[in-house]
């Protein structure tokens, strides 16, 4: 039985992919997030299915995050697959308007906060010489879109980021890859809007979008692959987007 940790667990696709997961039978699974009350909901759902625990932190803190990984016991520390979730997207403004606030929030989370739990995790995959890394990017990891600035760049990061890690981590083993979802109905838009959900809503509106579920099922059928099989680098978008700014709304 593999174990597998997924960052921001306590929602859209973090969650999804922890409800997938645990009703395939074969993992054991380590949940992350912020919010330590939807954490013990999510575990007391999913005890029942498998073997389950969580971790609070914010991948913002790098100390509390070694300290959470560093603290894990039994079964529990022998981590075979990594799902790099947690991220956001703060404010949709033109660079010369945009929020320094927003700003450190989507360098810190997307970027530095997927670097600092990897180099925690990373020791007991290249100590194995064996593992999965899934880094959940962006289609805005392919592309620039008006008001998207730093966000876009926050994802482009992640785009070279998992170049970067399978290039070095390939000496040991480890299979590395990206999924790239378009756009996801979650509370996404709800965060970059500031909790405006009249505006979120109106994002999804006249198409039919993608699903969290959608990327849950394509990410437990890429670590499924037999060992040999590395899905490196995958954009996922509905069938009525065609790019980041073409959607076919009726």
């Amino acid at each position: 039985m593999k174990t597998v940790l997924i960052s921001g667990a306590t929602s859209g696709i973090g969650k999804a992919c922890a409800e997938r997961l645990a009703n395939e039978g074969a993992y054991r699974l380590i949940l992350c997030g912020r919010r330590q009350e939807r954490l013990d909901e999510l575990v007391a759902e999913l005890s029942i299915s498998c073997e389950v625990t969580s971790l609070n932190f914010d991948v913002r803190e790098r100390d509390k995050v070694q300290e959470a990984i560093d603290g894990l016991e039994g079964k529990f520390q022998d981590i075979d697959i990594l799902i790099n979730n947690a991220g956001n997207a703060h404010g949709l403004d033109p660079i010369e308007k945009g929020s320094l606030d927003d700003w450190d929030a989507m360098l810190d989370i997307n970027v530095k906060g997927l670097l600092y739990l990897t180099k925690a995790v990373l020791p007991k995959l290249t100590a194995k010489k064996s593992g999965h890394i899934i880094n959940i990017g962006s289609t805005a990891a392919k592309e620039v879109y008006p008001n998207g600035n730093v966000y876009c760049a926050s994802k482009h990061a992640v785009d070279a980021l998992n170049q970067g890690m399978r290039i070095d981590l390939n000496q040991y083993g480890i299979r590395v890859g990206a999924v790239h979802p378009g756009m996801v109905e979650t509370e996404f838009s709800e965060v970059r809007f500031k909790g405006d959900s009249e505006r979120a809503a109106k994002v999804y509106q006249g198409f039919r979008p993608l699903q969290a579920e959608d990327i849950a099922d394509i990410i437990a059928f890429v670590i499924s692959r037999p060992y040999h099989v590395n899905i490196a680098d995958l954009v996922v978008m509905s069938t009525d987007q065609a790019s980041s700014t073409i959607v076919n709304k009726s």
